[in-house]
């Protein structure tokens, strides 16, 4: 009969790190504090703080569910695998072994929430994604991309909502803003925030060649009260108005509802049209310019910190953070954690866990904040002609 006593003691003592690097205490002294709150008749009467109690509360509530059962299970392997090496039952080895092995991977999944160190990594994410050098196929390449996030995102039980979106010259998407909504939805998409290569045989070329594309992918947290983070002089902002394009209901293309605003200082650009309002377009649209406005001061601040100076990389080849080559070889690659793998057709499908995951662990052996605010700091691509290699 084999004894299991020495991983069954690995896991316990991941257990306790598990209650350092979830505050469970913490946690615990905060739980019976969210739900008085969040059981007060009045709660939805101002709904930014009721979702931040109800998300706070449920987030809570997970943690402190899946450290409770982890802890469990712990105890009833050690008590099978106790009983059973006392009788020499070896009878029971195979369940043991399955118990161990489950019990591991549940803690390689939950140690992931350590990564999350970020000030912001608990919040839902503001992006967009921009064309670039590629002409027609860098607008295609956005709307993969697009296509490619929505599939993570749906595996992951995220919801992401299309805000605005411009629409290329032939095909594709010349920008698309969307808000991403789900636990540390900003903490997994700041590994996405950059330039994305692709390499491939273009659709719209009729002679064939390869192809080279490059699209930013740009992300920032969101914020439910512009207030709270930022102040935003009106003075320093543009408003146009205009009519939605694509679906949304009858009143796309009859009204002028849909809201560009330029923050004219910085020329940040943001834009809202499913809502079903002018009035609820320009509330989002304030929501995401906050967003960017924060993350630009703090990448400000973070350059001034480390005294980078100089001008701005060119962005066009060898300053992608991502390259995905379907020709002449199959291979998505990223440029600053080197992971990489061919299966390119399951990336595109939503398949970036690996990507993110290794980002994270990188990011935080990097020396953490300053290493990765540096390397958010990529510039969109210009827009140009196509760029055939």
């Amino acid at each position: 009969m084999q004894d299991f006593g020495d991983e069954l003691r690995r896991l316990r003592g991941r257990l306790d790190e598990a209650a350092a690097y979830l505050r469970i205490e913490a946690l615990r002294a905060r739980l019976p504090q969210l739900e008085a709150e969040s059981s007060r008749p009045d709660l939805w009467e101002v709904p930014e703080r009721a979702r931040a109690v109800t998300s706070e509360l449920a987030s809570i509530s997970d943690d402190l569910s899946r450290f409770d059962r982890l802890s469990a299970d712990i105890s009833d392997a050690e008590t099978l695998n106790q009983l059973a090496v006392e009788e020499g039952d070896a009878s029971e080895e195979a369940e043991i072994a399955r118990l161990v092995a489950d019990i591991a991977a549940r803690f390689d999944e939950l140690e992931l929430r350590s990564l999350f160190t970020g000030e912001f990594d608990e919040r839902d994410a503001v992006c967009q994604i921009k064309s670039g050098e590629g002409g027609t196929d860098s607008q295609d390449w956005a709307e993969m991309l697009l296509r490619m996030y929505r599939r993570w995102a749906e595996r992951r039980g995220f919801e992401l909502e299309v805000t605005a979106l411009s629409e290329g010259t032939e095909a594709g998407y010349s920008s698309v803003d969307f808000l991403l909504r789900g636990r540390c939805a900003y903490g997994w998409m700041r590994s996405e925030h950059g330039v994305h290569r692709l390499v491939r045989i273009s659709p719209f070329n009729n002679e064939g060649k390869r192809q080279t594309a490059f699209t930013a992918v740009d992300v920032a947290p969101f914020f439910e009260e512009v207030s709270d983070e930022v102040t935003i002089d009106e003075k320093d902002l543009r408003v146009d108005t205009y009519r939605s394009s694509g679906a949304g209901g009858q009143h796309v293309n009859v009204t002028d509802s849909a809201v560009r605003i330029t923050h004219v200082p910085t020329g940040l650009v943001t834009s809202c049209q499913n809502e079903r309002s002018q009035h609820q377009n320009k509330e989002r649209a304030m929501q995401m310019l906050a967003a960017k406005l924060l993350s630009l001061e703090r990448k400000r601040l973070a350059d001034e910190i480390a005294g980078i100076k100089g001008e701005q990389q060119k962005v066009g080849f060898g300053s992608q953070i991502r390259s995905y080559v379907m020709q002449p070889y199959q291979m998505v690659r990223d440029q600053r954690t080197r992971f990489e793998t061919g299966n390119i057709d399951g990336v595109l499908g939503g398949d970036l866990d690996p990507f993110m995951e290794s980002w994270l662990r990188w990011s935080r052996a990097e020396g953490a904040a300053g290493h990765s605010e540096r390397a958010d700091t990529v510039a969109p691509p210009p827009v140009a002609g196509g760029a055939a290699r």
